[in-house]
C-alpha cells in the first residue's frame, strides 16, 4: 500500500465519507485485488463515484478509472492517432460530441507535456479531461482498441470478406473474434443512442435487429441469418445462459463497461419459428435511478407526494402499462428514503437496479418463491419499507396489505388504466373495502411521453378542435409546436419525461371506498378536491411548449373533453 492511498483513505476517515471499519475492509480487499483504493471503496458500495470524483478533485488528486472491462468507443479511438496514443501512453476512452469533450486515460494525469500534444493534435475546440489508470492497463487495453476495427460497419466488413490480420487472428484474444466485437460495438451503440431496449430478431432469411429509444422502436441493422447462430451463443455465454438449450424461454444478466459507465442488460430468450428470439432491457444505474425532483412534477404534486411518503405506515401503488416507467420511479422513492436507520427490502421479478443497503430478493418460481411466500419472509427480517415489484393477484394483495396493518411502509405497481382504476381492480382481486380504505396512502398513475426537439420544433397556432381539446378560452392566444425531425433527433422527438397523476385517499374517500361507491364517484370527489388526471398534466407539457398535442393522444386518451 502507498503513502497516497494510505493518505486518501485517511483523508476520506477524517472528513467524516467512511468509516474507519470500512476503511479497513477497503484496504483488505485492496491488498487481495491489488486494484485502487477508491474504486474498491466504490465497488463495496461505501461510497459513490460523484462523491469520490468531488473529494478527490477538492483535494487536488485525480479521477480514475478501471480499464479491466472497459468496452472501447471508435468515435474517441477515431480522433487519436494510434501513434501517438502509444507514444504518449494514453487511451481515448469516450467523445461527447454536444460538449466536444475527449476523455483520456492516462498513467500520469499531470503530463504537460503529452496533453500538450493532444491538444496540438486535436485543436483548441475539444476540451480533454484526463482520467488515471494502470500504465499496464493502458497499454495492455491499446493493443486492443487500436489493434482491431471496433465499428460496426468495419467489423461486418471484416465478416463478409474474412480479412483479419493473421497475427491477430492467431492471437487468444477474444478480440480477435469478430463477432465478439460486434456483439460489443451493438450495445455500446444502444446505450450511446439512449436505447431503453435492443431487440434481435430472426426472420426466415435475415436477421432484423431493433433499438427502442424513446419508447419507440427502430430498425438499425439488417445482417444475414448466417451470423445469428454465433451472435446469440456469444449473448447467451455473456448472459450465464444455457447454450445447449433452445427450446425453453431463458433469462440472465450481463454487465459491461462503456465509456467509464457500469450498465447492466437484462436479457430474455424465447424461441421462434425462425430461431431463438433475444430482447436485452438496458438498465443504466447512472440514469435509471433520479431525484424526486428530476422527476419534473410541479411544485403542489411533490409536495403531495413527500406528504404520501411522510406517513409510517400503508401502501402506495404506482399505476400504469409496461414500460411506462413505474420502476424507476419507485427506486425513485425510494433512493429519497435509503438512509442507515431504515431497513428497505424489496422483492422483484427481476430485480432490474441493484442499490446498495436495499435488500433485494427476486422471484424464483423454480423454488417456488413468489410473491405472496415471499413477503412472508420479508416480513421475519424487520423491515421498515417493503417494495414489492407488482401486485399480481388475491394472496399477493393480502400479504401487502397484511404487511401494511403490521406498521410497515409498502410500496408496489399495479398493471392499471389510471390511479383511480386501481382501487376498483383491488376490490375485484378479493381485497375488502374496510382494509383497503385503512390501509391505503395514495396512488400514482404514470405514463412516458416522448419531448420534442429543441433544435428542430416547429410552432403553429392551434385548430379550434386543439383549442377545444387543451380548453383554451375564447381570448386566449397560444402557440402550439409540431415535430419536424433532424440530424440531432428521431421524428422531431428525443428524450422523454413522465407524466403523473398523484391520488392522495384522504377521509372522504376512505369513507366512499368503504362503501363500495362506483368509480365515476370518486373519480368526480377526487376532481371536486384538485385532483389532476393524467390529461390534466399532458396539457400543461404541450402548453408549455415540451411536448406535442399529437404526441400527448398517442399516449392518454383526450376524448372525453370532447363532450
Amino acid at each position: 500500500m502507498s503513502d497516497n492511498k494510505a493518505r486518501l483513505g485517511d483523508a476520506l476517515c477524517e472528513a467524516g465519507i467512511i468509516s474507519a471499519d470500512q476503511l479497513r475492509i477497503a484496504l483488505t480487499e485492496q491488498k487481495r485485488t491489488d486494484n485502487k483504493l477508491g474504486s474498491i471503496l466504490v465497488t463495496l458500495g461505501f461510497i459513490s463515484e460523484k462523491v469520490l470524483r468531488d473529494f478527490i478533485s477538492n483535494t487536488e488528486q485525480q479521477e480514475s478509472i478501471d480499464l479491466a472491462h472497459l468496452v472501447a468507443d471508435p468515435e474517441a479511438l477515431a480522433k487519436v492517432p494510434q501513434t501517438l496514443a502509444r507514444a504518449q501512453h494514453l487511451l481515448p476512452i469516450s467523445f461527447n460530441t454536444q460538449k466536444q469533450e475527449l476523455k483520456v486515460a492516462m498513467s500520469n494525469v499531470f503530463d504537460v507535456i503529452a496533453i500538450d500534444k493532444l491538444n496540438a493534435s486535436l485543436g483548441d475546440q475539444i476540451k480533454i479531461t484526463p482520467l488515471l489508470a494502470g500504465e499496464r492497463d493502458i497499454m495492455q487495453a491499446l493493443d486492443t482498441a487500436y489493434g482491431f476495427d471496433l465499428s460496426i460497419d468495419g467489423i461486418l466488413h471484416e465478416l463478409e470478406t474474412g480479412e483479419i490480420d493473421a497475427q491477430m487472428a492467431a492471437s487468444q484474444q477474444e478480440y480477435s473474434q469478430p463477432l465478439v466485437r460486434l456483439v460489443n460495438a451493438l450495445l455500446a451503440d444502444a446505450v450511446k443512442r439512449g436505447a431503453s431496449d435492443i431487440h434481435f430478431e430472426p426472420e426466415a432469411t435475415f436477421l432484423r435487429i431493433r433499438y427502442r429509444i424513446d419508447g419507440v422502436l427502430q430498425q438499425v441493422r439488417s445482417l444475414h441469418k448466417n451470423y445469428w447462430s454465433a451472435i446469440v451463443v456469444r449473448i447467451k455465454v455473456m448472459a450465464g445462459l444455457n447454450i445447449a438449450e433452445t427450446r425453453i424461454p431463458q433469462d440472465g444478466r450481463i454487465s459491461m463497461v462503456f465509456s467509464g459507465q457500469a450498465v447492466d442488460f437484462r436479457v430474455s430468450s424465447l424461441p421462434t419459428i425462425h430461431g431463438e428470439n433475444i430482447v436485452l432491457r438496458i438498465l443504466d444505474r447512472e440514469k435509471g435511478i433520479l431525484t424526486m425532483q428530476q422527476l419534473g412534477l410541479p411544485d403542489d404534486s411533490l409536495q403531495l407526494l413527500q406528504l404520501m411518503m411522510a406517513r409510517p405506515e400503508g401502501i402506495i401503488l404506482l399505476t400504469g402499462p409496461t414500460g411506462s416507467g413505474k420502476t424507476t420511479t419507485l427506486y425513485s422513492l425510494l433512493n429519497h428514503l435509503n438512509q442507515e436507520s431504515v431497513n428497505i427490502m424489496t422483492l422483484e421479478d427481476p430485480v432490474e437496479y441493484q442499490q446498495m443497503m436495499l435488500r433485494q430478493t427476486a422471484v424464483n418460481e423454480s423454488v417456488k418463491l413468489d410473491f405472496s411466500t415471499g413477503i412472508r419472509a420479508l416480513l421475519r427480517q424487520d423491515p421498515d419499507i417493503l417494495l414489492i415489484g407488482e401486485i399480481r393477484d388475491e394472496d399477493t394483495a393480502e400479504m401487502a396489505f397484511r404487511a401494511a396493518m403490521t406498521g410497515h411502509q409498502v410500496y408496489s405497481t399495479l398493471h392499471t388504466n389510471s390511479a383511480i382504476s386501481a382501487i376498483t381492480r383491488l376490490l375485484d382481486i378479493g381485497v375488502l373495502p374496510d382494509i383497503l380504505a385503512d390501509n391505503i396512502i395514495g396512488i400514482v398513475g404514470q405514463r412516458l411521453l416522448r419531448k420534442l426537439c429543441p433544435h428542430c420544433k416547429q410552432a403553429y397556432s392551434p385548430t379550434q378542435l386543439e383549442r377545444h381539446l387543451l380548453k383554451l378560452d375564447t381570448d386566449e392566444s397560444l402557440q402550439l409546436y409540431s415535430a419536424q425531425g433532424c440530424d440531432r433527433c428521431y421524428q422531431g422527438y428525443k428524450g422523454r419525461l413522465a407524466l403523473l397523476e398523484i391520488l392522495r385517499i384522504d377521509d372522504i374517500l376512505r369513507g366512499m371506498i368503504a362503501a363500495r361507491c362506483n368509480i365515476h364517484e370518486l373519480r368526480h370527489k377526487a376532481q371536486d378536491n384538485g385532483f389532476f388526471a393524467l390529461a390534466d398534466d399532458g396539457i400543461r407539457r404541450v402548453r408549455e411548449g415540451i411536448t406535442s398535442l399529437d404526441e400527448l393522444t398517442r399516449v392518454v386518451d383526450l376524448t372525453h373533453h370532447l363532450h
